[in-house]
């Protein structure tokens, strides 16, 4: 089932002698419960369409379509919904709530919509995350790689169509780092989540079952993991 159609997406920034194409005409699609990795250098546009694909930033042309929905065309009060509905997000730096517990902080996306959080699976969740004796715990009395573990916790929580994930271990330790991988993988088994990962670690984007490669703002290549 195609869970995610990129069709000839652009995006530009400037004019004239001062524009600058940070993606060209990219289109590619995904399956549910797929574990895509885009890799590519800095300046290749990777950011810029994480950005695009969770409805952050709007595109100078082109599709996406999530879930049969096209994002674009949602004006901004419907764009929001779908962020906070569809889309879970997990950054380099955690984005963590400082004054919220990590209980608190990985429900807020349900309690931002105004629904009820299913206790079973919250719990399944902070056990799985290995996060029983910290859900009290403040942002700043956790570990980097704890911290972490709060942030995929808060992006599965609403069981989204799209977990992204920008550099997830570019701020932890080589123990972390695996700890964390080892996590979305399982995520991504248990639950089916799909989830699409940008990163300049090749070694990193092994562990994905598919990668897609940019350069340039042009996909490049486009391959399954052997």
């Amino acid at each position: 089932m195609e869970i995610l159609k990129v069709d000839n997406l652009t995006k530009t920034y400037g004019k004239g002698n001062t524009l600058v194409r940070a993606l060209d005409k990219v289109s590619f699609s995904v399956e549910k419960g797929e574990f895509v990795a885009i890799v590519g250098a800095s300046g290749s546009g990777k950011s810029t369409l994480l950005h695009l694909l969770g409805g952050v930033d709007r595109p100078t042309s082109g599709n996406i379509i999530v879930n049969g929905e096209n994002v674009y065309q949602l004006n901004e009060t419907n764009l929001a919904i779908f962020r906070r509905r569809q889309v879970g997000l997990i950054y380099q730096f955690y984005n963590l709530i400082p004054i919220l517990n990590v209980k608190e902080n990985m429900t807020l996306p349900i309690l931002l919509d105004n629904k009820e959080v299913d206790e079973v699976y919250l719990n399944e969740l902070i056990d799985i995350l290995d996060l029983k004796n910290r859900i009290t715990h403040l942002p700043n009395e956790l570990s980097g790689g704890q911290q972490q573990r709060v942030s995929i916790g808060r992006a599965l929580m609403n069981q989204p169509a799209l977990v992204l994930a920008d550099e997830p271990t570019g701020n932890l330790d080589s123990k972390a780092s695996n700890d964390i991988i080892e996590l979305l993988k399982l995520s991504n088994e248990k639950y089916n989540q799909t989830i699409i990962m940008i990163t300049h670690d090749l070694e990193l984007a092994s562990h994905a079952k598919r990668i897609i490669t940019l350069d340039d703002g042009r996909l490049v290549s486009d391959e399954m993991v052997k």
